[in-house]
């Protein structure tokens, strides 16, 4: 698939999504127009753009209470967002069981006032990066999300059509779903094999479409304290970052995040056990493989989050992806852990650590003959010499320092450590430091801001790395605009 095509299927899905809330906007205001005299009847809505503009005016200069704090059920949020991505500790595979879906949308403003469930919103992010990094396409890599040195990049253009199910009442079962779409740059860290993954691993596209998630939630309040179900395509569970940019601390990710899976398409349970417990048990066809591949494996997952000190403190232990573990597209065996700590009222720390490896993996260090080539867009391993495939782990551990100095600002460090023993992930057998300083700033919850500055470091380069770069220092920031 061309760039050109591309585009406009992410074009045609805009136009048929605001068609759709067109029409939603006239079945609501056709459903709540009441049956009484002509002189009660409220004000008609305003057209739609003055309407759009009106919210984005709102929203940058309020005039009115937000109101008191709606229903939950268990801890109270540990964050603040605005200015943090999310209110609660990340977790993935499932809705925050017990929390109020309390998101408002221009987009949905102008369409209904924000009165449905079902919401159709999105964002558009770009940036620009400069970088001592300066021999072509992909010189920045492990460094990401921004892939190619001195560019200003469109980086993800996303659409979401979403409805969360209400997990604060316990009387009756609920539903929700979400459809994602992105078009950009970041296509290439979110593609599985056999979902339009030709642009990539076929022919390279620096920009790509992707339906990044496609999944029905069935929450059932009778099983503990509540039970989601989550079918179809989802963001892998662990992990302090994610994929898009709004629930990112920052506008570039860890070494660790960039190379561990992105998505799995399968099935997996959330069940509350209490405030304190939370357990996750799953069934994939692999990590960022579709199930019709020749790559998809029967893969596990298995989760148990840990939450104590009135919610400042979670423990998130992870077994992502589990099977026999034999070298396919990314068939990675994962095992994580993510511990969560509120330090006050303004700073909080995330630190995470992992284990991942492949068994059986292809030779490429050029020193045994007859090698088994690899499959294309999954790398081979530095083996032994006269091995034909090996063992091939690598180990991370990264750590966020958070800073709120106001509900518009907040600064981020991180510094990470990985260990790629026998290359296969990042393509060089190595160790990586990686150190980062950003600065985030809100106008209203829908204009945000991310200036950064990193520095990565390579150690105990190899024979197979000769002639590469040692240190890196980039300059970077974006800008996400929400509709």
């Amino acid at each position: 698939m061309h760039e050109r095509p591309c585009r406009l299927i992410f074009l045609n899905a805009v136009l048929i999504v605001l068609s759709a809330a067109s029409s939603l906007a006239q079945d609501h205001s056709d459903a709540s127009s009441p049956a009484a005299p002509a002189a009660s009847t409220p004000e008609a809505p305003k057209p739609f753009f003055p309407a759009l503009i009106d919210a984005y005016k709102e929203d940058w200069h309020p005039t009115r209470s937000s109101g008191p704090d709606p229903v939950r059920r268990g801890y109270p949020a540990p964050l603040d967002s605005v200015p943090f991505p999310s209110s609660d500790y990340s977790v993935g595979g499932t809705p925050v069981i017990g929390a109020p879906d309390t998101q408002t949308y221009p987009l949905m403003q102008a369409i209904n006032q924000n009165k449905t469930r079902t919401k159709i919103y999105g964002w558009f992010n770009g940036g620009f990066n400069v970088s001592t990094s300066n021999k072509g396409d992909g010189a920045n890599s492990p460094a990401s999300y921004y892939y190619n040195p001195n560019r200003i990049t469109p980086d993800q253009q996303v659409l979401f059509i979403e409805r969360l199910p209400d997990t604060v009442q316990t009387d009756h079962v609920d539903y929700g779903f979400r459809f994602a779409q992105l078009w950009g740059q970041d296509y290439r860290y979110t593609t599985a094999k056999g979902i339009f993954s030709q642009q990539l691993l076929a022919r390279n596209h620096e920009y790509g479409y992707d339906p990044v998630m496609f999944y029905f939630d069935l929450y059932i309040p009778h099983v503990a304290r509540g039970m989601n179900i989550r079918m179809g395509r989802y963001i892998s569970l662990p992990d302090i970052e994610a994929q898009l940019a709004p629930n990112n601390y920052t506008y570039s990710h860890s070494i660790l995040y960039s190379i561990d899976p992105y998505t799995q398409t399968g099935i997996v349970a959330s069940i509350k056990l209490s405030d304190h417990w939370l357990i996750q048990g799953g069934f994939s066809g692999g990590n960022d493989v579709a199930p019709w591949t020749k790559d998809a494996q029967s893969t596990g997952t298995a989760c148990v989050d840990y939450t104590w000190h009135k919610g400042g403190d979670a423990l998130y232990t992870c077994a992502n992806s589990f099977n026999k573990g034999k070298y396919a597209y990314n068939n990675l065996q994962g095992y994580y852990e993510t511990w969560y700590h509120k330090i006050n009222a303004t700073w909080h720390t995330d630190t995470e650590a992992w284990y991942m490896y492949q068994r059986d993996v292809p030779n490429i260090g050029g020193n045994v003959p007859n090698p088994i080539k690899p499959e294309i867009g999954s790398n081979g391993a530095f083996c032994s010499f006269g091995e034909r495939t090996c063992f091939a782990p690598e180990v991370a551990v990264v750590n966020y320092l958070e800073k709120e100095f106001s509900k518009k600002d907040y600064l981020s460090i991180r510094n990470e450590f990985v260990d790629d023993i026998k290359g296969q992930r990042t393509g060089y057998t190595t160790k990586y430091s990686e150190h980062l300083i950003s600065y985030g700033h809100w106008i209203g919850s829908t204009l945000l801001f991310r200036p950064e500055i990193r520095l990565e470091h390579s150690y105990n380069l190899s024979a197979y790395d000769l002639g590469t770069k040692k240190t890196q220092f980039i300059a970077a920031g974006d800008i996400t605009y929400h509709f």
